[in-house]
């Protein structure tokens, strides 16, 4: 069946000019874009000089970190204009390994949401932490034959990359001899380091935090993902990028975004919409989202309206708000008036989500467990013993709001008053639990930046190995908080003192959720205030960044259950100076 969406104009990514025209589509296809007659159709929608442009992409997504199912997520982003997503599942890989992948890719078939997916490279992201899986090159081989599989995922292992250690370069090389494109995260790394690294055949990096890191990766070839997430947010000291001539090779992600964000703020638009406000070119914001983000990917029938694309459309009642009225997906609307229809939810077999669930193995966490003085499991090399004193030079992880890279601060700490927490110093105890094999490991640290006066909130999302993280204010509610976490299977808490007062439960590897959006969004939000009474951000995610805290590729310091990890020397280091 023929459709025609006449009086429209039309944003032509391709010219960066709005062009008044119609647009005809067959079936899921654009078959003419000029001055078609309404009897070259069998229906004629009358658009009355609304803006017509692609459906957007985003280019760097974790379906998990939105705590939702891949249909869920759909559900939410549809009314925001997304058609498509370039998924990396690493964290649900590094808790349930090839089950994870395999689960994405069922969960995500045959729903209005084009869900692509790049195969998780670092399984696990170090040697300094202790996942659930770990996934050789052969591990992922099989699963390039199907269709949605575009590449190789974030390569976070940079230093092995630059030292050309042999099983990276497998997985890398496996990807690029079949001509898929390899995803990069090499945050801060610049100079020859960054050419080895970009010689690897890495074309993209979404760990941009300043114009100058990115500039030398467009100058290098590189494209780069400006990033706008519920914990990273790097649009505004990116925005020069929206000018010539780096716009070109620039596209928009979210990375990592939270479901009541992409409800209530949106998700790909809402990128769009700010740096229209900051002065942006909306057209040039939407060729980012759309055209350069299917070109990075070599998605050749996705990102423009254009003869013998993709009919992903969207309807827009003007440029600089961005607002949404109708959405096509693949010819056929699928938003309009407020309203998403209405679409059948994948089949997953039994097996699978069983194999996916029931992943939080630790035995009961007492007061006691998480005291410096007693712990067994600090790093390989600093053991606390009653014969160090209580007084100590202490390294401190310093968190900062709407960034992933931290600082190393000193602080005297003295461990004999409240297990070394000072609250009015801003000085809070970090935990990370191992939870896969119930190993029994301990990594334990003090954090700045978080703002907790009382209590703990803990979560199974820390990445990327997704141990059990929890910090707080005393021991005893981190205790309870863990625990906590053990009887629902995973997911989110907040606890002050002995009470909790919310959680989240995330059954799914204890990632993600089963319930539709809007539930989970309301209990997100309800986690988030409930961590904000206790002192925490009142602006941004305290929970995301939590999660951050134990990632050993983004630097400076981090916390693994094996300890401390000093991520530019990429090494175990001491809680004591």
């Amino acid at each position: 069946m023929k459709k025609l969406l006449a009086n429209c104009q039309v944003v032509n990514v391709f010219t960066d000019r709005i062009d008044a025209t119609n647009v005809l589509i067959e079936d899921d296809r654009i078959i003419g874009v000029g001055p078609y007659s309404q009897e070259s159709a069998h229906v004629v929608e009358d658009l009355k000089g609304a803006f017509v442009c692609p459906g957007f992409i985003d280019g760097h997504i974790h379906i998990e970190s939105t705590m939702l199912t891949p249909a869920e997520l759909a559900r939410i982003c549809i009314p925001h204009g997304t058609s498509a997503i370039v998924a990396d599942p690493h964290e649900i890989a590094n808790v349930c390994g090839n089950d994870g992948i395999e689960f994405m890719l069922r969960a995500s078939e045959g729903i209005p949401l084009d869900t692509y997916i790049m195969l998780p490279s670092c399984v696990p992201s170090t040697s300094f932490d202790e996942s659930g899986a770990r996934l050789l090159a052969s591990d992922l081989r099989p699963f390039y034959r199907h269709p949605r599989v575009l590449g190789l995922a974030e390569v976070m292992s940079y230093p092995d990359v630059v030292a050309r250690e042999r099983t990276v370069m497998k997985k890398i090389s496996d990807a690029t001899k079949r001509g898929f494109p390899v995803d990069g995260h090499a945050p801060l790394l610049s100079g020859s380091s960054l050419d080895a690294y970009i010689c690897a055949g890495i074309k993209t990096d979404h760990e941009c935090s300043t114009f100058g890191e990115a500039v030398e990766r467009i100058r290098k070839g590189q494209w780069v993902m400006i990033r706008q997430g519920s914990a990273a947010c790097n649009l505004e000291a990116l925005l020069p990028l929206f000018d010539e001539p780096y716009s070109r090779r620039c596209l928009l992600v979210t990375d990592d975004r939270h479901p009541a964000d992409i409800l209530w703020d949106g998700h790909i638009d809402s990128i769009i919409r700010l740096a229209v406000q900051k002065g942006k070119s909306p057209i040039t914001a939407i060729r980012m989202a759309t055209l350069q983000a299917a070109q990075c990917f070599g998605l050749h029938d996705i990102g423009a309206i254009a003869p013998g694309y993709t009919a992903n459309i969207l309807v827009l009642d003007n440029l600089e708000t961005v607002r949404i009225r109708d959405v096509y997906y693949r010819g056929s609307k699928v938003f309009s008036a407020g309203v998403v229809k209405e679409f059948e939810e994948p089949a997953v077999p039994q097996e699978l989500w069983n194999n996916v669930c029931n992943t939080v193995h630790i035995g009961d966490v007492s007061p006691q467990d998480l005291l410096v003085e007693g712990s067994q499991t600090l790093t390989d090399n600093a053991v606390v013993s009653s014969s160090y004193g209580s007084n100590r030079t202490c390294r401190i992880i310093q968190c900062e709001l709407g960034e992933l890279i931290t600082k190393e601060l000193y602080a005297d700490i003295n461990l004999a008053q409240n297990d070394g927490i000072d609250i009015k110093r801003d000085i809070l105890k970090i935990a990370v639990l191992e939870r896969h094999k119930n190993t029994g490991h301990i990594g334990l640290g003090y954090i700045s930046g978080l703002g907790i006066k009382r209590g703990a909130i803990a979560s199974t999302i820390s990445h990327d190995s997704h141990n059990l993280v929890v910090a707080g204010a005393d021991i005893t509610s981190m205790a309870i908080a863990a625990n906590r976490l053990r009887e629902i299977g995973g997911g989110c808490t907040v606890v002050d003192g002995t009470r909790v007062v919310a959680d989240l439960p995330l059954p799914i590897g204890g990632l993600m959720s089963q319930k539709p959006a809007l539930e989970v969004a309301a209990q997100n939000k309800w986690l988030r205030e409930s961590a904000q009474n206790l002192g925490a951000w009142k602006d941004g995610a305290p929970f995301m960044a939590l999660a951050f805290m134990c990632l050993p590729v983004i630097p400076a310091l981090k916390l693994t259950t094996r300890g401390l990890v000093d991520v530019t020397k990429q090494e175990l280091v001491s809680l004591f100076v």
